[in-house]
């Protein structure tokens, strides 16, 4: 039997797995529209309430096609370039080594000068080599080594990612911390914090009032935190981040790769905006710029290594490893049609592990599903239903389109 959202979500909840979810679908022009909020949340106070699809999320790497979409806004306005180096906006990308390894008793970094310079479109396809510690092991050990953290330190972008660069600008690929920086070079050219930023170019033209960075600091917000529950009472998102929300913990600032909050009713706003190229967030050519393959050479055969590789499953998001797909600007983007899915060059990423959207341009759908998982987090049954929405919403829309052509 052919698995639909609202049974096999219902199961899920019926099984303790998850809480709930919030599903939001439409098209370009809001013909076809798919809203669902099921399951229940539990409030502080221990009260239950009915999931809303305008309670709020954590967004957590969703985050960081918003922040893309502020980024090519700068460079629209003559701030930034894609291509041109960054180093000159934020000196401490420029002042970067490159991390090749360590001496044989494992104590001496091997670093060397980086090859070229960081580029905006680097940062944005995570081909610069600004990899996040758990996706590199070097990384991972220099940061042990030398990151002198302190407990409880709240950083700023600059401090919590300071260790080297994992390899060469433009010669690599690997998830990483690109957004984070890239929400800083927002900063330093607008003169405004990133939250400010969105509020005026991004939510503002789309009239969503209810985006805010972590902490989230207005009680009419906080009220409606999913994950501001007896099992999460900082509201920190540890069930969409898998039971551990340490970078929520450990930061100062906005964070453009992962801190944002947002309703799902209002994520589908910006989904729909770029489906439609609508003009309201950006001009059409660079909407048309997002949906093309951003990585060189050399970064192309290294993202198709890290497809293939054991953590290949986080990269891909639901998309088959047989299926070509490359990077665009804002996410994995597919290169091929899948028959009764994706169409080609549809963009999409998600969240921690439980929160997925895409856009599909060449089928005039736009999605996004976020899990409302318990703790501790069933990783397999977020995985599922994750899949289960991104596939479900297409045949309700097949379905839909047929009842049209029928009346």
């Amino acid at each position: 039997m052919t698995e639909n959202i609202e049974t096999s979500f219902q199961a899920a909840i019926d099984a303790g797995k998850i809480n709930g979810a919030v599903i939001c679908a439409s098209d370009a022009k809001g013909n076809f529209v798919y809203n669902k909020a099921i399951g229940e949340r539990t409030l502080l106070s221990g009260e239950k309430r009915p999931q809303q699809l305008d309670d709020v999320l954590l967004l957590a790497s969703a985050t960081k096609l918003i922040t893309t979409i502020a980024a090519l806004q700068c460079v629209e306005d003559g701030h930034l370039t894609l291509t041109g180096d960054v180093s000159s906006i934020i000196p401490e990308l420029g002042e970067k080594q490159v991390l090749t390894g360590f001496s044989e008793d494992g104590e001496t970094p091997l670093l060397e000068p980086p090859a070229r310079p960081v580029t905006l479109e680097m940062l944005l396809t995570h081909s610069a080599g600004t990899c996040y510690h758990f996706t590199n092991p070097d990384v991972a050990r220099w940061r042990e080594k030398f990151a002198n953290r302190q407990p409880d330190e709240k950083l700023s972008v600059e401090e919590l990612f300071n260790y080297p660069l994992g390899f060469q600008p433009g010669e690599g690929w690997m998830y990483g911390s690109g957004l984070d920086w890239a929400g800083r070079l927002v900063e330093r050219v607008t003169g405004v914090t990133l939250g400010e930023h969105m509020q005026k170019r991004i939510f503002d033209p789309l009239g969503i009032t209810d985006g805010q960075f972590s902490p989230v600091t207005r009680e009419d917000l906080r009220e409606r935190m999913v994950d501001l529950n007896p099992n999460d009472t900082e509201g920190l998102g540890t069930a969409v981040f898998g039971g551990d929300a340490w970078i929520n913990k450990s930061t100062r600032g906005d964070f453009g790769g992962h801190g944002l909050y947002l309703p799902g009713s209002d994520y589908i706003k910006v989904l729909r905006s770029v489906l439609a190229n609508d003009g309201k967030l950006l001009k059409p050519a660079t909407v048309d710029d997002m949906f093309q393959h951003h990585l060189s050479p050399e970064s192309t055969v290294a993202h198709r290594a890290a497809l293939e590789s054991p953590m290949g499953v986080f990269f891909l998001v639901g998309v088959d490893p047989k299926t070509k797909a490359g990077h665009g600007l804002g996410g994995l983007l597919t290169l091929e049609n899948v028959d009764g899915w994706y169409g080609e060059r549809t963009l999409t990423w998600g969240g921690g592990m439980t929160f997925a959207w895409f856009i599909d341009r060449k089928n005039d759908l736009c999605g996004v599903g976020a899990v409302q998982s318990t703790i501790p987090v069933d990783n397999d049954a977020a995985t599922d239903l994750k899949q289960v929405f991104r596939r479900d919403v297409y045949r309700k829309y097949a379905t839909w389109k047929e009842q049209q052509k029928a009346s």
